[in-house]
Order: C-alpha cells, then structure tokens, then sequence
C-alpha cells in the first residue's frame, strides 16, 4: 500500500484557500485568499510551483477556462482539491491537533 502524501505548511494553505475560494479558485483569487487570510504575500512563482506539486501528488486537479481578450486571449487555469486533498488536509491537521493537544502556551488564552 502506498504511503499518503505529507502535506507541507504551504501547501496546506494552498488546499484550504482553494477550498475558501470555492469554483473560482485560480491564481489571482488564491494568491490573494492567502494574502487577507495569513498576511502572507507569496509570489505568483511560489504559488504555482505549489499547486503543480500538489497536482502531481494527486490532491488538486485542474481545468482550463475559457480564454478572454482581457488576459490577451490566455485562458484562466482553475483548481479543485480532490478527494485525496481533502483526505491528506484532514490527517495533517489531525495530526497537529494531536500534537498540540494538552500544551499550554504561556501568555496566550488559546492556541
């Protein structure tokens, strides 16, 4: 049986802003999910290293949209997690749930 992918800190970001932004979740509308989210500002570059990652390891797809004038006739690429996205975000924050369960971080009411 193949081991699950491990999900990095950024890329758990990626799924959740993906999932935050719902069936318009391409580049700008991600990119801009984890900005107002996280305080993060994380190149275009970055981002889409990312999210090719995440669809080699199964856990995104993508489509292409329609192409437009205003993009000079380039098409919008679109993301969905997929099943195994949502699975490996789910285990991933399990997991530092389990980890974070029972500490107490002095000077803060909640973790």
């Amino acid at each position: 049986m193949p081991l699950a992918p491990s999900l990095g800190e950024f890329e758990q970001i990626a799924l959740l802003a993906i999932l935050r932004v719902g069936t318009d979740a391409y580049g700008v509308t991600i990119r801009s999910e984890i900005t107002e989210r996280t305080g993060r500002d994380p190149s275009p570059g970055a981002l889409y290293t990312t999210l090719d990652r995440l669809e080699e390891k199964g856990l995104v797809t993508s489509r292409l949209g329609d192409p437009t004038p205003q993009r000079g006739g380039r098409s919008k690429r679109y993301f969905q997690v997929s099943a195994a996205g949502l699975e490996a975000l789910a285990r991933a924050q399990r997991s530092y749930q389990n980890l974070m369960e029972g500490l107490q971080f002095p000077g803060i009411a909640h973790a």
